[in-house]
């Protein structure tokens, strides 16, 4: 280890799968950058359902990642590894990482990182990446939106849902979301959304045919499954998309394939997480050339909710799991 960098540090663990107040600060060692990695002093992390599904017992990182939760950090970077040139040291950056980020050091690799120009918060910067890359890749790379094309997003006003409705208008597309209750439907109107509509009392899929004159959208960005899937199908226009992303209401869907058949529906979905570190590489370099300058320009800023101490990551998982927020939370791991 770099003799100014300490040899321990302060991250958030669990001894066993449980609710959110299993969850406590730990003492562990601090990591050791290999080939191609950074070092980065954390400043804050990203809090999102992958994690509280990994405290949950069911996401385990994949084989080489950190246990500790945190997919997504900014900071500075604090050493670097063989390979990577030692002038990176002292740049302000924000990553998309397998794990770990819930410490006040983390691990990335240095093609996973995009630069956090002189007027970005670092607690925006944190609760970009997970998101971005993301709904760029599903939205705009498996699902193939063009400018002119409407999409339906569920969960308007979740880290994805503002993330896909920013990105959505600003690459000229029309944004359908769905929101739990008026409150939110606002929200998400308030991001750009051309419609919100509130499940619990309409049906999204009678809202989205008359809104559309009864052709139906070309792209749904999907996180609910389960029995959501056959009335997305409803929704599709001919030649449509169904792009799936998580399964919170269950990874069982009964569709009649003779109506993919004939109206020649395209089905796909992805998890991140565990791609290789090749692909994520190029899935930021097509970020950093097409999306990311919006970022930088302010022309876009992410959505965030509440901000937590690092010690509070219980809490914080607890706000998620209560789907009360509205946009991201973000944990601040170094006042």
């Amino acid at each position: 280890m770099t003799a100014h960098l300490p040899r321990e540090m302060t991250a958030i663990g669990y001894e066993a799968p449980g609710g959110p107040e299993v969850l406590r600060p730990e003492t562990v060692p601090v990591p050791e950058p290999g080939e191609g990695e950074l070092l980065v002093r954390v400043a804050y992390a990203g809090v999102n359902r992958p994690d509280v599904i990994q405290r949950q017992g069911n996401y385990p990182p994949p084989p080489g990642a950190s246990p500790i939760p945190g997919l997504e950090i900014s900071g500075v970077i604090a050493a670097v590894g063989p390979g990577v040139p030692e002038d990176y040291v002292g740049e302000k950056v924000c990553a998309l990482v397998s794990g770990g980020g819930y410490a006040e050091y983390c691990l990335a690799h240095i093609g996973h990182c995009l630069p956090v120009p002189d007027g970005m918060p670092l607690a925006e910067a944190a609760a970009i990446p997970e998101t971005l890359f993301t709904v760029w890749h599903n939205v705009f790379e498996r699902g193939w939106a063009r400018e002119g094309e409407t999409l339906l997003v569920h969960g308007g006003t979740s880290g994805i849902g503002t993330m896909a409705t920013m990105l959505g208008k600003a690459f000229g597309l029309t944004v359908i979301v769905t929101c739990g209750d008026e409150a939110k439907c606002a929200a998400a109107r308030d991001l750009g959304a051309d419609l919100a509509i509130n499940y619990r009392e309409q049906d999204f899929v009678e809202e989205v045919k008359a809104f559309t004159g009864g052709k139906g959208v070309e792209l749904v960005l999907d996180m609910v499954s389960g029995d959501y899937v056959p009335r997305n199908l409803k929704c599709l226009a001919e030649g449509g998309r169904h792009v799936t992303i998580a399964v919170l209401g269950g990874p069982k869907a009964e569709l009649n394939m003779a109506v993919v058949m004939s109206r020649r529906l395209t089905l796909t979905g992805s998890t991140l997480r565990p791609r290789s570190d090749a692909f994520k590489t190029l899935l930021a370099g097509e970020i950093e050339k097409n999306a990311w300058p919006l970022f930088e320009e302010g022309k876009l800023r992410p959505v965030t909710d509440r901000t937590f101490p690092l010690a509070e990551a219980a809490a914080a998982h607890a706000r998620m799991e209560a789907g009360a927020h509205i946009g991201k939370i973000v944990l601040e791991v170094e006042s």
